[in-house]
């Protein structure tokens, strides 16, 4: 699901970045940007899933409580310094044209990590295993149920915009931004990965892994229906009703999704081309945050492999496969670094311990 998240990535940044006027009309490129909507909610939910993995773990080793809460919000706190180092890049490479309020910019890095640390601290509330996934979904259905107010008739205006642009992306524009990851709607998504991981790491998940997966897929199907007639019912409960960008029937659709791909992504892994061998995808997904850290470089950077804003459609697609296959040859090469790193530190650590035992 990762690597498939990567995938989308590439073709919404690359086509968007290098397309030139005549090619950004038609339905091609409409339906390019609308791939571009399913990363973000994509990597956030696997955020929570995986925050879930850990967490199980860790209960399993008998870990106690307070130490699972201080290892999550650690990680989520690495996740969110990656995020700020990275504008800082950002803002250093475009030194010239990028103004200083970059640096402040809230972007995905940033809100996956600051919602690892409040799933942390949801988790460590409610420390009953039940309890957990529960609360999760609960907190999923608030955020998305408070987004629109939040970013209208509630908007924090006495906050600074730096700490507001957390709650409803202002930036230092005053307004709402549809194109940066505030935490309303999007650390919902994360929420939503906790709860769904909870009820796959549950006794009865781990017992039927295929029927939990199509458990899952189902309530995707359940979600979908319920936001497309929710947003058909004539009744609106707010008083500016977005639904591309605020309503929690396009929130409940998109998490849906998400559910549905993990139905595919288990069938794919399990039965599917998954089994086959080497996976480009499943390889990208290995590396996600590195392949996600350089990409951007070679189709928004300086070091654009094609001029921006001039090409047509075929030429993009040929920059988008180079893209496609630099990123998985980085990840192949980063997991294989990363073994050898590993081994390599074992080896370090056996000859010491042997040198101290020696000298002792």
């Amino acid at each position: 699901m990762r690597g498939l998240a990567c995938v989308l990535m590439f073709q919404t940044h690359c086509y968007d970045s290098w397309l030139g006027p005549a090619s950004r009309t038609g339905e091609f490129f409409r339906w390019s940007q609308l791939g571009g909507s399913l990363p973000p909610p994509l990597f956030l939910f696997l955020a929570g899933i995986s925050f879930a993995l850990v967490t199980d773990r860790m209960r399993q080793k008998g870990a106690p409580a307070n130490q699972i809460a201080a290892t999550t919000i650690r990680r989520g706190a690495e996740i969110f310094a990656l995020g700020l180092l990275f504008r800082v890049q950002e803002y250093a490479l475009g030194y010239k044209w990028r103004p200083w309020t970059d640096l402040l910019r809230v972007d995905i890095l940033n809100t996956i990590g600051v919602s690892m640390m409040l799933m942390g601290v949801v988790c460590w509330l409610a420390r009953r295993r039940k309890t957990n996934g529960l609360l999760a979904a609960g907190v999923a259905a608030g955020i998305a149920l408070a987004t629109p107010p939040l970013w209208t008739t509630w908007q924090p205006r006495w906050l600074p915009w730096p700490f507001e642009s957390y709650i409803n992306g202002v930036h230092n524009l005053g307004t709402p931004q549809s194109w940066l990851f505030p935490l309303f709607p999007w650390a919902g998504f994360a929420f939503a990965g906790l709860a769904a991981g909870f009820f796959l790491t549950s006794d009865w998940g781990r017992e039927r892994q295929a029927r939990a997966a199509l458990v899952l897929g189902g309530a995707g199907a359940i979600c979908v229906g319920l936001g497309l007639w929710f947003d058909s019912l004539p009744v609106r409960v707010y008083a500016v009703y977005d639904f591309w960008h605020t309503s929690p029937n396009f929130f409940l659709i998109r998490a849906g999704v998400v559910m549905l791909i993990a139905l595919a992504a288990y069938a794919w892994c399990r039965w599917g081309a998954g089994q086959w061998g080497f996976s480009p995808v499943i390889t990208m997904g290995q590396a996600s945050l590195l392949v996600y850290w350089v990409h951007i470089e070679f189709v928004y950077g300086r070091l654009s492999i094609l001029p921006k804003r001039q090409q047509d459609i075929a030429t993009a697609s040929v920059g988008l496969l180079v893209i496609f296959v630099a990123m998985t040859l980085l990840a192949w090469a980063r997991i294989r670094t990363k073994g050898r790193g590993g081994e390599i530190v074992a080896k370090l650590r056996r000859r010491l311990g042997g040198q101290l035992r020696v000298d002792s």
